[in-house]
C-alpha cells in the first residue's frame, strides 16, 4: 500500500469523525458556548485542563489568537504534556488519588467559574477527582471525553465512574477505545490516533459559540489577536488590562 493512501484514508476518518461530532454533538457544543458566554458576562473564570496528549487541546485554547483571553490553564505539574522525564511518569501520575485536590486548592478556581476538563479515556483518577471536586466547589465542569470508554473499559477511580459522570456538559469525541483509526496487515499494532484533530475541532467550535453569545448580548468578547499582525499586540494588551483579574498567564 502507498504511504499517500495511508495519509487519504487517516484523512478522511479524521473528516468522518469532524461531521459526527458536528451533526451529533451540536446541542451540547451550543449548550457549552452558551454556559461560557454566561459565565464571562457574570464576571466568573475560565479553565482548562488535560492530561498528557489531551493537554494538547487544552492548550490549544488558551493565549490563543482567535480565543477567548480568559481562558486559563490549570496545569498539574509532571502531566502537562510529555516533557516529563521519563514520559511514562505522566500516565502514572493519572493515576494518582488526591493529587486533584491538591492542585485545586492551590489553583484560583472557585465557585462560578468553568472549568473545560478533557481527557480521551475519563478512566484515570486523576480527571475523575478533578470534576467531582470542582463540582463541590461550584465550579460548573464541561467535559470533552469519548463515551464509548466507559462501556468497553474499567474505571481507575475508587468510585468506579468516569469523567463523564461528574460533568454539567459532556461533549462526545466519539474517538474509537485505542485511538487509533487505521490498521494494514504488514503492521500488529493499529495507528494514526485522531483525538487531538478531534478534540481540538469541538472545543474552538465551543469557543466559536460562546464568542457569538455574547455578541448577540450586546458584549463585545474579549478576544485576542495574532501578536504577528500590525496592531496585534496593542490589541491584546488593552484587553488584559481590561480583563486582567480574570487572566492568570500574564502578569
Amino acid at each position: 500500500m502507498s504511504e499517500s493512501k495511508l495519509a487519504g484514508q487517516f484523512l478522511d476518518a479524521a473528516i468522518g469523525l469532524l461531521q459526527r461530532v458536528r451533526d451529533e454533538d451540536a446541542e451540547p457544543i451550543a449548550a457549552a458556548g452558551t454556559l461560557i458566554a454566561d459565565t464571562v458576562a457574570d464576571g466568573g473564570r475560565l479553565f482548562a485542563f488535560g492530561a498528557g496528549h489531551s493537554s494538547l487541546a487544552a492548550q490549544d485554547i488558551v493565549y490563543r489568537a482567535g480565543g477567548l483571553a480568559l481562558m486559563n490553564l490549570l496545569a498539574v505539574p509532571g502531566v502537562v504534556g510529555v516533557d516529563v522525564m521519563p514520559a511514562t511518569l505522566g500516565s502514572a501520575l493519572e493515576r494518582v488519588g488526591g493529587l486533584a485536590s491538591a492542585v485545586l486548592d492551590s489553583s484560583p478556581v472557585r465557585s462560578g467559574d468553568v472549568l473545560v476538563i478533557i481527557s480521551l479515556s475519563g478512566r484515570n483518577a486523576l480527571p475523575v477527582e478533578m470534576a467531582m471536586n470542582a463540582r463541590a466547589l461550584g465550579v460548573k465542569v464541561i467535559g470533552v471525553t469519548s463515551v464509548a470508554y466507559a462501556s468497553e473499559t474499567t474505571s481507575r477511580h475508587v468510585s468506579g465512574t468516569y469523567l463523564k459522570d461528574h460533568c454539567d456538559i459532556v461533549l462526545d469525541s466519539r474517538i474509537a477505545v485505542g485511538d487509533a483509526e487505521l490498521t494494514l496487515d504488514t503492521i500488529e499494532a493499529p495507528f494514526a490516533p485522531a483525538s487531538t484533530v478531534v478534540t481540538t475541532a469541538l472545543l474552538q467550535a465551543v469557543m466559536a459559540t460562546a464568542a457569538g453569545a455574547l455578541a448577540d448580548r450586546g458584549i463585545e468578547p474579549p478576544l485576542l489577536r495574532s501578536g504577528n499582525v500590525d496592531g496585534g499586540h496593542d490589541w491584546n494588551s488593552q484587553v488584559m488590562r481590561e480583563y486582567g483579574d480574570r487572566i492568570f498567564y500574564h502578569h
